[in-house]
């Protein structure tokens, strides 16, 4: 039999202390980025003011949009047809001249008046190159479903028409005065909407030409 010698079996070693170690997070991919929350923070901040500064653009374009259209929406002092009529526009057949008997109405932009009454029911029209006393040189047409604006407002209408003529060099040859003709309220009750501007010659037929371009 052969002499076996017990030997006792060592402990196992102890686990080296992990106490007092630092510890240092390892991360699941080694290839991964570590987080950027200030890089974040930064970039939401810069976007936040970008909507608050795109909102009050928008809410300031509204606001002047809005004032604007209260401007423009303003109703007009002188709701008329906005034209002035200074140029004449030719008959393509030439009415005879002389012309006896024609009514207010009739009264044609360029048109020569022999012996002119501006409050006369009927005149006489004539040649331009033959001796008159007064020419229409501007009218201003008002819509025919206005109401009656009132003298006033008419009387500047026609001045205003008067303004807006436009005389030839052959006007400087003689000595005019601008005569301004308007409708009345019962004129207008009848239709009359014309606001007429004329120029006149105190010394009576002394003009012999058209006074218009």
């Amino acid at each position: 039999m052969d002499n076996q010698e017990q030997r006792p079996i060592p402990p196992k070693p102890a686990a080296p202390p992990t106490a007092g170690l630092p510890h240092v997070a390892v991360p699941t991919d080694p290839t991964a980025a570590p987080p950027q929350k200030h890089g974040r923070a930064v970039s939401v901040l810069l976007k936040a003011l970008f909507v608050v500064v795109l909102l009050g653009v928008v809410g300031g374009l509204v606001w002047l949009a809005s004032w604007l259209g209260s401007e423009t929406a303003a109703p007009p002092a002188d709701p008329g047809s906005g034209v002035v009529e200074v140029s004449p526009t030719p008959l393509p057949t030439p009415l005879a001249l002389p012309r006896e008997g024609v009514t207010p109405p009739d009264y044609r932009l360029g048109d020569c008046f022999k012996d002119f009454d501006p409050e006369a029911l009927r005149s006489t029209v004539v040649a331009c190159d033959t001796p008159h006393s007064a020419q229409l040189v501007a009218v201003f047409r008002y819509p025919g479903n206005n109401s009656y604006p009132g003298r006033e407002t008419l009387a500047a209408k026609a001045l205003e028409a008067c303004q807006a003529s436009r005389l030839a060099p052959a006007a400087n040859d003689f000595t005019l005065n601008f005569q301004r003709a308007y409708p009345s309220g019962t004129s207008w009750e009848s239709g009359d909407r014309r606001v007429d501007c004329y120029v006149t010659a105190d010394g009576g037929n002394v003009i012999d030409a058209s006074v218009l371009p």
